[in-house]
């Protein structure tokens, strides 16, 4: 399993950047996660949009989706350029019902509700879910596949369930959205050290902080985590890549 984050900012992207959206390929089929402001962008940069076999989506929040629309176009032209036959399947859960039905852009553009109480196949990766504590309904992501984890909380205030639900995660992608000493919970958002307590009781190899702050010196988020949890730790970060098997 391969990882290249697409975009890592919460609320809008800063310049030339984009916000959530990262990028999964094994064995040639290409998913897409999230699909924020500006990836479409910088996507392009790493791959053909025609490339893309699937997205999934956590939840509704613009900077989560705002780039559906623009994807769905660019399907449909390169349908008609000939350059792929195959629709594009989007992934999503069904409890905002007007967001869901945008998702399908028949026949071009396909949407599927995932299986968040049990697990969802796509493509090669089994996938996994767990309501998080959000404004609205969504759902974080633990992605398997030939033996290596990935683990993305989405958006959420602090929770003991990602302790287990993160467990042993090689790498864990974790939202870090304020300071240490700053309370995210009314926003529905966590810390610095929120994210590294996590980390450290899940036992994960790699912790990468993601959905910045548009506000300090980003790389202190990595030095207040560093204080709690000892793996690697990483910031997202444009072009940031992973490959899993090595």
């Amino acid at each position: 399993m391969k990882l290249t984050v697409v975009g890592q900012w919460g609320a809008y992207p800063e310049a030339n950047e984009a916000t959530s959206c990262y990028l999964l390929e094994h064995e040639g089929f290409t998913l897409l996660v999230d699909c924020g402001s500006g990836a479409l962008s910088q996507l392009q940069n790493y791959c053909s949009l025609a490339e893309i076999d699937a997205v999934i989506i956590s939840h509704y929040h613009h900077d989560h989706i705002a780039d559906i629309g623009c994807l769905q176009y660019s399907r449909l032209i390169d349908q008609q350029l000939k350059k792929t036959e195959q629709s594009l399947h989007i992934y999503g859960h069904p409890y905002d019902q007007a967001e869901f039905q945008k998702l399908a852009k028949p026949p071009h553009v396909l949407s599927f509700i995932y299986n968040e109480n049990n697990y969802s196949s796509v493509g090669p990766f089994r996938i996994t879910f767990m309501e998080t504590d959000h404004k609205v309904k969504c759902f974080a992501m633990r992605f398997e596949v030939g033996g290596k984890v990935l683990v993305y909380t989405a958006d959420s205030s602090y929770m003991k369930e990602f302790h287990q639900f993160a467990k042993d995660a090689d790498v864990f992608i974790c939202e870090t959205s304020f300071y240490s000493g700053q309370d995210g919970k009314p926003y529905g958002h966590m810390n610095s050290i929120d994210a590294a307590t996590i980390a450290k009781e899940a036992n994960v190899k790699t912790l990468m902080l993601t959905h910045l702050p548009h506000f300090g010196d980003q790389k202190q988020l990595v030095d207040e985590a560093r204080s709690i949890f000892t793996g690697e730790v990483l910031l997202a970060s444009k072009g940031l890549k992973i490959d899993l098997d090595n």
